[in-house]
């Protein structure tokens, strides 16, 4: 009935085409403005970790000890233990000299509070009550262990232990204790069953470097089994260490050790 308007078909292509022009202007907006959504914006960082205030290392107290002795008859009795000092050059006696030519006091080498009792003679304060005596133990010192001290341990200390301090055993590095380092080491044989079978692995032990630098007290912690265990602890019992410090004096110290088994 009407004659074909070619204008009006300009006019309606060019409708239908900006609608779906901005549908998709729209979506393709839309899904931008999802994305960023999904990004999360820290104003502030979470990590709180550098501002934490730094608590220092707590120091060791209880470890280390001595002994002594002068290799009396009865063992040491009741008494007060000597002045604390870092250094000793007189160990503690019960036979004290009413003459000497130079006044020195007796001392142990500790750096913390000792169990002390009021007597006027010197003793472990641990002991029972008895005649004065040094004790049967050697290298000077009271007690039934050696090496100047009080005690039954070894060293200038008091208690179990060795390597002054007050007896508790060998320290661990850390809170003024320093860690042992290798300076030496020799690599570990092959037992003849490990061999045969081809078989590696690692043996990891737990020893104490003494002041003396040498590996004692040498102990497997994780096995690897067919002799090879063995072999591990006979290798590190001949490592030379540089030992732990503290306050400037070796002091035995335990260590971890991972010796390693590899066939070429």
């Amino acid at each position: 009935m009407y004659q074909k308007d070619k204008k009006s078909n300009w006019i309606s292509l060019g409708i239908h085409g900006g609608v779906i022009v901005l549908l998709l202007t729209v979506l393709s907006q839309h899904a931008a403005i999802q994305e960023k959504i999904k990004e999360a914006v820290h104003l502030v960082n979470p990590n709180l970790t550098p501002y934490k205030p730094k608590v220092p290392p707590k120091a060791q107290t209880a470890q280390g000890g001595g002994g002594g002795g002068m290799k009396a008859p009865t063992p040491i009795a009741k008494g007060a233990l000597p002045k604390i000092a870092r250094k000793q050059f007189i160990p503690p006696s019960v036979v004290v000299n009413p003459t000497p030519k130079l006044v020195v006091v007796p001392t142990i080498i500790a750096d913390t509070p000792l169990p002390n009792v009021k007597m006027n003679n010197y003793g472990d304060p641990l002991a029972k009550l008895g005649p004065p005596s040094n004790g049967m133990g050697d290298g000077g010192g009271m007690g039934s262990g050696s090496g100047g001290g009080v005690g039954s341990g070894r060293g200038g200390g008091y208690g179990p232990g060795e390597g002054g301090g007050v007896g508790g055993g060998a320290y661990r590095a850390g809170g003024g204790v320093s860690n042992p380092s290798v300076l030496f080491k020799v690599d570990p044989e092959y037992s003849e069953e490990a061999r045969k079978a081809k078989f590696s692995g690692t043996v990891s032990l737990q020893i104490i470097v003494d002041p003396d630098g040498k590996a004692r007290n040498i102990k497997v912690t994780r096995s690897l089994g067919m002799g090879l265990d063995e072999k591990a602890m006979e290798a590190v019992a001949r490592w030379k260490f540089k030992p732990g410090i503290k306050n400037g004096v070796a002091v035995p110290v335990i260590a971890n050790i991972e010796v390693n088994f590899r066939l070429l």
